[in-house]
């Protein structure tokens, strides 16, 4: 991973903002589909797609590969348009999200997209797949400490802490010391019904990770400097797993619907899409004249 400087970081800003005009583009387009979400991730897909991740477009398939696991399936126009702006495929696929007969799914499925390493729908599977992914490249000694060819990296919905699989997952990493894997949840306090705290509380999640034998580390999921630094941190514990909490503004970006959770689930109509996409574009025009 290179050296975060600032050309660095106006680069990942603008890529992010470019992200989620595709991803209001994406679902206008569909006419269903998740928005606040996949608009608050976009800084961390922007993070791992354009500095963090070991991978090659041009081969996907790529042994040495980091894998990126998404969990949350439902948020997968963010990866989709990340994916795409990181040339897997052409961004111009991106509008025919959830057209019949597209590669675009609903949720991922792994085979039919390059760069998708699992299907991915029922919440908490992601999470357990992705730690059999670590502990399967520890058994064949792909990733016998320190000499690591390759990490994997599984991103997660707080909502998706209800279900009972992610704590069998958790535990099973923390007890075989998985340090090979780092979680990365999106705690942006929203689920489909409401706020993650009046459905089924989770805190306190970091210490529940904690217990479960898992380093972890709070971080603003807006913030590439905190960002990268946490998997650079994360890269250096050798006894145990690594969960980053994400804290994250769902919708972010589009100031009309951040923190609500009613967008959880909802896509823009034509008006709507207009009206983000001009805000989106004025913000990226911020971003580029504050860095000249």
């Amino acid at each position: 991973m290179s050296y975060l400087h600032d050309d660095k970081i106006k680069f990942l800003e603008q890529k992010a903002n470019d992200i989620r005009e595709s991803i209001i583009e994406m679902l206008v387009q569909a006419g269903s589909g998740h928005t606040a979400g996949p608009l608050g991730m976009a800084d961390i897909f922007t993070a791992f797609y354009f500095h963090i991740l070991n991978h090659d477009p041009r081969n996907p398939l790529w042994e040495e590969r980091d894998r990126l696991v998404l969990s949350n399936g439902h948020i997968c126009p963010v990866q989709y348009a990340a994916l795409a702006h990181a040339g897997y495929f052409p961004i111009e696929e991106l509008k025919t999200l959830r057209k019949f007969g597209t590669r675009l799914q609903g949720h991922p499925h792994r085979g039919a997209l390059p760069g998708i390493e699992i299907t991915s729908g029922p919440l908490g599977s992601g999470f357990g797949q992705a730690v059999g992914i670590a502990y399967g490249a520890r058994m064949d000694g792909s990733t016998s400490s320190p000499q690591v060819k390759f990490r994997t990296y599984v991103f997660m919905g707080d909502g998706e802490q209800d279900c009972g699989i992610i704590w069998e997952a958790a535990m099973f990493a923390g007890k075989n010391k998985l340090s090979n894997l780092t979680g990365i949840i999106d705690r942006n306090n929203i689920q489909i019904d409401g706020m993650t705290e009046d459905i089924m509380p989770l805190e306190p999640l970091r210490m529940k990770y904690e217990s479960f034998g898992w380093h972890v580390l709070d971080i603003d999921g807006h913030n590439f400097e905190e960002i990268v630094n946490a998997v650079e941190e994360a890269k250096a514990i050798y006894e145990k797993p690594t969960m980053i909490i994400a804290h994250t503004i769902p919708g972010k970006g589009i100031k009309e619907i951040e923190f609500d959770y009613k967008w959880h689930g909802i896509p823009p109509n034509k008006e709507q899409a207009a009206k983000f996409l001009h805000e989106l574009r004025t913000l990226g025009g911020k971003i580029t004249s504050e860095h000249q």
